[in-house]
């Protein structure tokens, strides 16, 4: 046992076993740090502004988990060296520990020497025998620090990956918009009058979201607004009439203003806020920890989360569209934007609730994947295979 430990002190390592890991983790580090550097030259070079920015966000972030992972480096022994009493251990778990009794003093010593026994990592002892020689166990493991430390770091991956894809394939869905903006920009150009080219679309606008006394109903336009997110959330008639709306409203001598290109500008500046992961929901990832006990399934419960207020949001924007149309008082009108549509009269509201969608979406998948990873995927923490499916399918 004495020679183990020997061999796995630093003073005993072989100095060429040392050179190749510090070399391979300099050399990552570098080409990461290199890589985002050159991409911030090419957002700075290509004018993307708000891109640059989000990237100086996500680095932010990046050194911020630095300090974490600092942190639990530097503070692992002295928070291991935290003893509590063996009853405070016993609840609020994610599994329920094996032959669980309350048969007499004697098992109940057993049963606590074996969770001193699993609070180790690998062969470090000392800590366990400081709490043992107490008859208490660590506050939290050198192994389960160990963890704690991984998971933060795949939190901060998947989040980062999910974001950059939702901004991808905003740009993907936006592309068909581009082509309906060269259309009605072509045709203003050759006939030189923009209002023919609105009138008619307006008047498919105004007909498809406002003829008929049953669609200003409530409740009847809300269950339409409901079922049209998943078909057709946007249409070349909602298009144009929006961007019509918006360039008379806020830019009435430019009848060839590029809307297209405003709202790719907007979706970089929004994609700005939403890249980061904000104070709070740092306070969801702990309250969300907290609550995996076993027999809870929280997390199972949690995933209907997202969906639901993904599936408001979508109904809401189309809400929206639909009132634009329903507002005006004669169908020649046009649609005038407003915050007033927007619950409690704030925009920002929708971003939030989508940037908390997206955090708590990449919370499910790294949190699963960092269980199956390092527990596997039969750990009791997985829970039942009908628990994962629906899950990862929602996710």
């Amino acid at each position: 046992m004495a020679e183990e430990e020997l061999n796995e002190s630093l003073e005993y390592t072989p100095t060429w076993i040392v050179a190749v890991v510090c070399t391979i983790i300099v050399f990552i580090s570098l080409v990461v740090e290199r890589g985002l550097h050159k991409l911030g030259k090419y957002f700075k070079k290509k004018n993307q502004t708000p891109l640059f920015d989000a990237l100086q966000k996500l680095q932010e972030e990046l050194m911020l988990l630095g300090f974490i992972s600092l942190l639990l480096t530097v503070f692992q022994t002295a928070i291991s060296h935290i003893c509590i009493s063996p009853e405070l251990t016993t609840t609020m778990l994610p599994c329920k520990r094996p032959h669980e009794s309350s048969e007499g003093s004697a098992h109940d010593q057993i049963y606590y020497d074996g969770i001193i026994n699993k609070r180790r990592l690998f062969s470090v002892e000392d800590t366990s025998q400081h709490c043992r020689s107490k008859g208490k166990v660590p506050l939290l493991s050198q192994e389960s620090l160990h963890h704690l430390h991984i998971f933060i770091f795949v939190l901060a991956l998947v989040h980062a990956i999910f974001c950059v894809t939702t901004l991808f394939l905003g740009i993907t869905r936006m592309r068909q918009w581009k082509r309906w903006e060269e259309e009605i920009k072509s045709k203003i150009t050759r006939t030189g009058d923009s209002s023919s080219i609105q009138a008619l679309h307006h008047h498919e606008f105004f007909k498809k979201h406002a003829d008929g006394y049953w669609r200003r109903a409530a409740v009847v336009g809300w269950l339409i607004s409901f079922f049209k997110q998943f078909y057709g959330s946007v249409t070349e008639s909602d298009y144009i009439a929006l961007r019509y709306g918006f360039i008379k409203e806020h830019c009435p001598r430019k009848p060839q203003f590029d809307f297209h290109n405003y709202m790719v500008r907007t979706l970089e500046v929004d994609f700005r806020r939403i890249v980061g992961i904000s104070w709070y929901l740092w306070l969801f990832v702990v309250l969300f920890l907290l609550l995996n006990i076993a027999g809870w399934h929280t997390y199972f419960w949690l995933a209907f989360l997202p969906v639901i207020i993904l599936l408001l949001v979508g109904a809401k924007l189309e809400h929206i569209i639909a009132r634009l149309a329903q507002e005006p008082a004669q169908e020649s009108a046009r649609v005038k934007p407003s915050d007033e549509y927007f619950w409690f009269s704030r925009p920002t509201l929708v971003l939030d609730l989508l940037h908390f969608t997206l955090f708590q979406n990449s919370f499910e998948i790294a949190f699963f994947f960092w269980i199956w990873c390092t527990y596997g995927f039969d750990s009791c923490i997985m829970e039942k295979i009908s628990y994962i499916i629906p899950r990862l399918i929602m996710g």
